[in-house]
């Protein structure tokens, strides 16, 4: 069978037709929110499309380490490298008298600019179709590259500019049906962040690939520089974890050897809704966590993306100018994602942290005083339209590093619209007891 194929795992994703959302399920939560009106979701042709696949993080760190011009010791005022992230979005701490930069590291770079104490924040990512609906995976895209503005607590967004690749294995009436969709859900995630495309690069390529470039002016209170995180600091994030083992999962329904071995642990109904549920997810936009940063003196953030919420945290840390030590407690996974892992062995490393998640949430170091409030903003109808967050863990004193506890506590995150008991999520959105933060 042709398929696309998931960046994050380079497993097949099918392109058979599945169930799509309905468009008048809107409101708040809603999967139809993110249609526009009218919408029918594409029957895509089938496509035959080559494996790709990400840089790992280890590798990404030896390619990028030339990158940075090299310095006299100590004349970047005491500098913090981090790791690359996946996207080789570039960013190193780096005192200058026009103000703080971000280099080699982190999610967007800071670029201290000549006039008037304004500095340029600049971000870009692109990945690989890892979604069935072309319209949602525009979406997804556009948020993805917003997401590493909003990880800066920054809102506004002044222009974007969209990379695509077209497959050279398309026919004329297949790229036809899939691209301007694909580019149509780019654009109207840009104008729901208040943003514009005014341009970008289109190729053919063996390929399809779809991202974009996000780039703001910003006054230095506009942003949140990821380097302030202090011991007694708690870690909340802003979505579940669990797309990668969604997505595949949904791929998993028609291939019969690989679904016997989880059919025992969840039905296709659920298989359809988690997919769905990660999809929204997904294509959610970060905006609200970012302005609500500000707002509770968030101390650094990043957004949680291919490299798992492991390998982000890590780097977080890294960059950090105290000596701190981030220690998760909670683990928020769309339901039933985490049995699919266990049945699967272990299944991409989700209980690990490890799992590659697409569009993520933001792990952000709030004070403690400030968590609480902050996800209950968040929940907010009137502020955050539903959306949820979660204290998960700690900040200590530390050498940098971040881990996950051996045995984390799952919470095991509703689907959206789904009858199922509120017990656990009530309190998710508590500060934990103190026994789970020991």
């Amino acid at each position: 069978k042709n398929t696309w194929r998931s960046v994050a795992s380079g497993a097949e994703l099918s392109m058979s037709v599945s169930e799509p959302p309905s468009v008048d399920s809107g409101g708040a939560g809603g999967y139809g929110a993110f249609y526009p009106a009218g919408y029918q979701a594409l029957n895509p042709e089938e496509h035959g499309l080559d494996r790709g696949c990400k840089v790992p993080q280890e590798t990404l760190l030896k390619l990028l380490q030339g990158l940075e011009p090299d310095r006299p010791p100590g004349e970047d005022g005491g500098s913090v490298t981090g790791v690359g992230d996946e996207t080789a979005e570039f960013g190193q701490l780096v005192s200058v008298a026009q103000g703080p930069r971000l280099g080699i590291g982190m999610d967007s770079c800071v670029i201290p600019l000549r006039h008037g104490g304004l500095s340029l924040v600049q971000t870009t990512d692109f990945f690989y179709p890892l979604v069935e609906d072309p319209y949602m995976m525009g979406r997804i895209a556009c948020a993805n590259v917003l997401s590493d503005l909003y990880a800066m607590g920054i809102t506004e967004c002044d222009n974007m500019l969209m990379l695509l690749s077209v497959s050279q294995k398309m026919n004329e009436k297949e790229r036809d049906q899939v691209m301007p969709l694909m580019m149509k859900g780019f654009r109207d995630a840009a104008e729901e962040a208040g943003t514009s495309v005014t341009g970008g690069q289109t190729v053919v390529n063996p390929w399809i690939i779809v991202g974009g470039v996000a780039s703001v002016v910003c006054q230095p209170n506009d942003f949140i520089m990821p380097d302030s995180a202090v011991p007694g600091d708690v870690l909340v994030l802003t979505k579940p974890l669990g797309t990668q083992v969604a997505v595949n999962a949904h791929q998993w329904l028609d291939i019969p050897e690989k679904w016997n071995k989880i059919k025992l642990v969840i039905s296709r109904e659920e298989v359809e809704q988690a997919y769905q549920e990660a999809m929204l997810n997904m294509a959610t936009l970060n905006r609200t966590a970012a302005a609500l940063m500000h707002k509770f003196n968030a101390h650094a953030a990043t957004d949680v993306t291919g490299f798992g919420i492991i390998g982000h945290a890590r780097n977080l840390a890294q960059q950090q100018k105290n000596d701190v030590a981030f220690v998760i407690h909670n683990l928020p996974i769309i339901s039933k994602m985490a049995a699919i892992s266990k049945a699967g062995g272990n299944l991409f490393g989700l209980l690990q942290g490890t799992s590659s998640e697409t569009s993520g949430g933001l792990l952000i170091c709030l004070p403690r005083e400030q968590a609480a409030r902050f996800c209950a903003e968040m929940k907010s109808s009137r502020v955050g339209d539903g959306q949820q967050a979660w204290i998960i863990g700690i900040v200590e004193k530390g050498n940098r590093c971040a881990r996950i506890i051996d045995k984390p506590r799952i919470i095991e995150v509703p689907y959206r619209g789904s009858v199922v008991s509120a017990q656990e999520g009530s309190n998710n959105n508590a500060s934990p007891p103190e026994v789970q933060l020991t």
